[in-house]
């Protein structure tokens, strides 16, 4: 508090304006409360909205600089309803629905059969199925369904079998690879994605997949080689039981033909042109109306990660309107290091704060940096490989119980000890980075994407 009190006291100095200024006070505020959890995130993410009405928008309680435009305190409210915000929507009622029918456990059980028994398929099948389901619905739901498929199996296993913590983990790990896959599949996808789009760069569904969807599936590849190769099975072969008889009442019916007419929606969004938001925001409306999903199922909705995303998304543009991301980029000689070099820090700096906050917080700090820092005259950097960067290597932190929910997951069911997650999630997340940061970057130039 005391911090934001200087800053704004600072007013103009030098390039910093006296709306720059208090813009920095804001995000500086907004980075110890995310980093420390003094209050829950969400109530930071509306504490940035609302002061940044208060302080830099036209209904501001304090004066403007001359020449300064500011935007309509409208705009900062609007970031709680911005696409990308009803895009989450979409798949949040999508997963609650899913689990409430038991859709992603049957499907589970019947996709887990071809894999026979084989410990390592088995391990392999169960980290596919949950990467693909993480992609569309959130990682902690993905999580906590997988689980209900994999704890009966490792509790039939001698406690000594390195198979049951290799089970266990496979279960988060695969969840937080498959979130880079997709807009939906994990929060600083959405948070890039909004960033972005108020630079007038629009991705769709269908271009994130290719972006992300390779890149995931070579991490998950190297997962099951970690796992598989550092928990070895003391059996040769898994009893295997598990349900997959799905439910044939009408609204699950109805909620097995929405939730399929979504995803193709979202798949297939350049050919029929209407944005992933709104294909996204069409089951929220057709589940409730035919009362597929109840008044009482939105409770479950996780509303607080919704007002989270949309904070980040206004700290963004409160960064821009103020011309607080020019100031930032003139503090250092950007120029002097190489691309390569500044993509390597900004996705190092990524993943080093999700390990330890929030992968969500994580990225309402870093993408407007970055992004910022993409959209100057001096750097040499597209603006679209930063945003896609820092959102996947904040999705790639994974070392510690901490870092995801996933991983909390994991951790509270007793089979996985915290050094098992620091070892496996460090050489996921050191592979990941290498990925995103070296390998794939110029294959999405070479193809167009970028």
């Amino acid at each position: 508090m005391a911090w934001f009190v200087v800053v704004v006291a600072i007013g103009d100095a030098g390039d910093l304006t006296g709306e720059s200024s208090r813009m920095l006070a804001v995000f500086g505020a907004a980075v110890i409360l995310w980093i420390t959890e003094a209050i829950p995130l969400a109530a930071t993410s509306i504490g940035v909205i609302l002061a940044e009405i208060l302080l830099i928008s036209d209904e501001a309680v304090v004066g403007l600089s001359d020449g300064y435009d500011a935007p309509a305190y409208q705009s900062f409210f609007a970031t709680l309803a911005h696409p990308v915000l009803m895009l989450f929507l979409g798949g949040f009622v999508l997963a609650d629905a899913a689990a409430k029918y038991r859709l992603d456990r049957n499907l589970a059980g019947v996709l887990l059969r071809p894999f026979g028994r084989s410990p390592r398929a088995l391990v392999g099948g169960l980290m596919a199925i949950t990467a693909t389901l993480s992609m569309f619905m959130s990682n902690t739901a993905t999580t906590a369904a997988m689980m209900a498929v994999v704890l009966p199996v490792a509790a039939g296993l001698d406690a000594a079998d390195p198979l049951r913590v290799s089970l266990v983990l496979s279960v988060p790990v695969a969840a937080n690879v498959g979130g880079l896959g997709t807009p939906v599949g994990s929060p600083p996808n959405a948070i890039a994605l909004g960033r972005l789009s108020d630079e007038g760069i629009d991705v769709n569904f269908l271009e994130w997949m290719l972006l992300g969807v390779p890149v995931a599936i070579v991490a998950l590849a190297s997962a099951w080689a970690i796992l598989v190769r550092r928990y070895p099975a003391g059996i040769d072969q898994v009893e295997l039981s598990i349900g997959g008889a799905f439910d044939r009442s009408r609204d699950a019916m109805l909620l097995y033909v929405v939730f399929g007419a979504t995803v193709l929606g979202w798949i297939t969004e350049p050919f029929h042109g209407i944005p992933s938001s709104i294909v996204g925001f069409t089951p929220v409306v057709l589940l409730l109306a035919t009362k597929v999903v109840g008044v009482d199922d939105l409770r479950h909705i996780s509303w607080h990660v919704l007002w989270l995303v949309g904070g980040g998304i206004a700290l963004g543009n409160g960064v821009t309107a103020t011309g607080l991301d020019d100031w930032l980029v003139g503090l250092f000689d950007w120029s002097s290091l190489s691309t390569l070099l500044l993509l390597a820090a900004l996705a190092a700096l990524s993943i080093v704060m999700s390990t330890l906050i929030s992968n969500s917080a994580t990225a309402n700090l870093v993408v407007p940096i970055g992004v910022g820092l993409a959209t100057s005259a001096a750097i040499d950097l597209d603006p679209l490989l930063a945003g896609v960067v820092i959102a996947m290597s904040c999705s790639l932190a994974m070392a510690l119980p901490v870092s995801t929910p996933p991983n909390a997951v994991a951790y509270a069911t007793g089979n996985v000890a915290t050094r098992d997650l620091a070892i496996v999630g460090l050489l996921v997340g050191a592979i990941g980075l290498v990925l995103v940061v070296l390998v794939a970057p110029p294959i999405w130039e070479a193809v167009g994407l970028l």
